[in-house]
Parts: C-alpha cells; structure tokens; sequence
C-alpha cells in the first residue's frame, strides 16, 4: 500500500525530468532504494541519460539529509525523538547514530552513508554538534555519488526487473562496507593513538 503510494509519487516526479528525481529524494520519507533504480530502468529505456541520473540524485541525495540535519541542529535530540518518525527515523536509530558519532568523529558524515541503521540516522548528531554546514555536505555528496551511481547502473542493467536492484547492491556493497569497516578501524586507531601520545608529551 505505501509502496504503491511511494510509487504513484515517483512517476508524478517523474514527468519534471531530472529536477523531479532530484527532488523526490530531498524527502527523507522517499526511499532512495526505489527511486534509483526506477530512474535507471527510465535510463535503460532511453528516457534519461545515466550521467545526468546520477547527478541528480547524487544531488537529491545530499539535500535530504539536510532536513535531519538542521532538525538536530536547530531543534536538538526531544525535537528529533517527537518528529524523526516522520523520517522514518527511531531512538534505536538516533542512539546508534550518536554511540557512532562520538566515536568516530566528523568523519562519520561520510562513511555511515555505507551502514544500515545509522546511515538515515547519522545527519541527527552532525546537526546536534553543529557540524560544518558545508563539510557536512561535502562528506554527504562523496558518500552519494557511488551510491547513486551503482543502484542507477544496476536499475538500467535489470530494466523491468529494478526491483531486484536492493538485493543486488546488498551483494556489491558487502566487500565495499568491509573495507570501510577496516578504514573506520584504522583511523580510530590512529586518533587513538595520537590521542595518547599527546597526553604522555603533556606529562
């Protein structure tokens, strides 16, 4: 029922071309797991050109977790709990979010756009900290663009099977989420470390 409703919204996006994909995805509520593949299947058939698709909802991509942004920003963590699920958004989520957040620092910004749970979840304690308005947004785009081009790619090579494209991209990311994990683990080490060899340097 919300599938076909999500769906029913898309195609009406859809006539306003590139601007309409992009736009469909500045709404968190939007899944990015539908959108996209759509979009390359209209490319496989001729509609839209795959560069074109893919800046936009590179673009689209960046835009919508804005919105979470500027509620943790501006609103900070009960505004969040009240109206996140609106967004789709749990405490579950936002707990995550932060745990990951206050470990790893700003850099989070861009890698847990490749983890399930906090991936949503993670604009939240970037607004909260008040983050960088534009690093936050620049982390986001490097983090959206392969993203969008892999579920564009995958939806314009299954044509009018893109709704297997989410299974496929589970596959594709697996390796991709492992050597981020390994990147996460290595620069947590060496802040780790760097961390105390600066309070043995203040002894």
């Amino acid at each position: 029922m919300i599938e076909n409703l999500i769906l029913s919204m898309i195609e009406l996006f859809k006539g306003m071309g590139y601007f309409g994909v992009l736009l469909a995805l500045c709404f968190e509520f939007v899944p990015a797991e539908i959108v996209l593949p759509l979009a390359g299947f209209w490319v496989s058939n001729g509609e839209f050109n795959y560069i074109g698709m893919v800046l936009a909802g590179t673009i689209g991509g960046t835009l919508g977790p804005l919105t979470l942004y500027a509620l943790g920003r501006y609103g900070g963590r009960p505004l969040v709990l009240k109206y996140g699920k609106y967004f789709l958004i749990n405490e579950k989520q936002v707990n995550a979010a932060d745990a990951f957040f206050d470990k790893y620092g700003a850099g989070v910004a861009f890698f847990a756009r490749f983890l399930p749970i906090v991936r949503t979840a993670i604009s939240v304690p970037c607004g909260m900290t008040k983050m960088n308005v534009w690093k936050f947004s620049i982390y986001t785009f490097c983090a959206m663009l392969p993203i969008t081009a892999l579920y564009v790619y995958l939806g314009m090579k299954l044509g009018e099977n893109w709704e297997e494209a989410s299974a496929l991209f589970s596959q594709y990311m697996t390796p991709i989420i492992v050597v981020i994990l390994i990147g996460i683990a290595a620069y947590a080490g060496v802040k780790l470390y760097n961390k105390k060899r600066a309070s043995a340097v203040d002894k």
